[in-house]
């Protein structure tokens, strides 16, 4: 077991005062490092492989929020559509409605999050500004997804001052967001293990962690 207990207790202490959610980054870990990481009263796990997600879901406590972080392709979300607590990488019109549609076969609504594109690597996806807007404006016909706010990934860098920038630029949309949508948007994900506490300063409300609290990640040989 590779579960880091005195990082845990000491980030989850940091995130309650600001009041920062926190997303147990699970994947590739064994359910055993699952089960200790609940067993300290953590319930909210994020997952990027839907094979894996719906493989864990099955065999873990029914009590966990599970949250896929990674991207999703439209033709898998009816996998996890019965079951999933929020999907936070929405990047593109035809996915959410995909999920609408797969929410309505599952007779629930499913919370999702638009991922918007910050950093500057063409690898990260996300959409830009206008893609949002068409996003939001859909939405409104689209019943059984619930939007919440804003998911980024800022770039993979030592330039701590691109970094901040990236996720003062998400801010400012996630406030925009509020303001002319007139909708609860309450959640802003972005920081992970190597820029959480910068990402906080810049009013993240949800903050994805792996590394820090199941040590480092492991891949399975194929």
């Amino acid at each position: 077991m590779s579960v880091q207990e005195d990082n845990y207790l000491n980030i989850t202490s940091e995130l309650d005062q600001a009041n920062v959610a926190l997303i147990a980054v699970s994947k590739t870990k064994p359910n055993e490092d699952i089960e200790a990481l609940y067993s300290l009263g953590q319930r909210a796990f994020g997952e990027n492989y839907v094979q894996e997600l719906v493989d864990k879901q099955a065999a873990l406590p029914k009590d966990i929020q599970w949250h896929f972080i990674g991207h999703l392709q439209s033709n898998k979300v009816k996998y996890i559509a019965p079951f999933v607590h929020l999907i936070h990488g929405v990047d593109s019109l035809k996915l959410l409605s995909e999920i609408n549609k797969q929410a309505q076969k599952a007779g629930r609504v499913i919370n999702c999050l638009l991922q918007m594109h910050i950093a500057t690597e063409d690898t990260k996806f996300g959409m830009d500004v206008t893609e949002l807007q068409e996003a939001l404006t859909a939405s409104i016909h689209l019943p059984f997804v619930s939007i919440k706010g804003l998911m980024g990934m800022a770039t993979f860098s030592d330039n701590q001052e691109q970094v901040r920038s990236e996720f003062k630029n998400l801010y400012q949309h996630f406030q925009n967001m509020q303001s002319n949508h007139g909708a609860p948007f309450t959640i802003l994900s972005m920081g992970m293990s190597g820029d959480y506490k910068m990402a906080m300063e810049e009013g993240s409300t949800m903050v994805r962690i792996g590394s820090l609290l199941f040590g480092a990640r492991s891949y399975n040989a194929s």
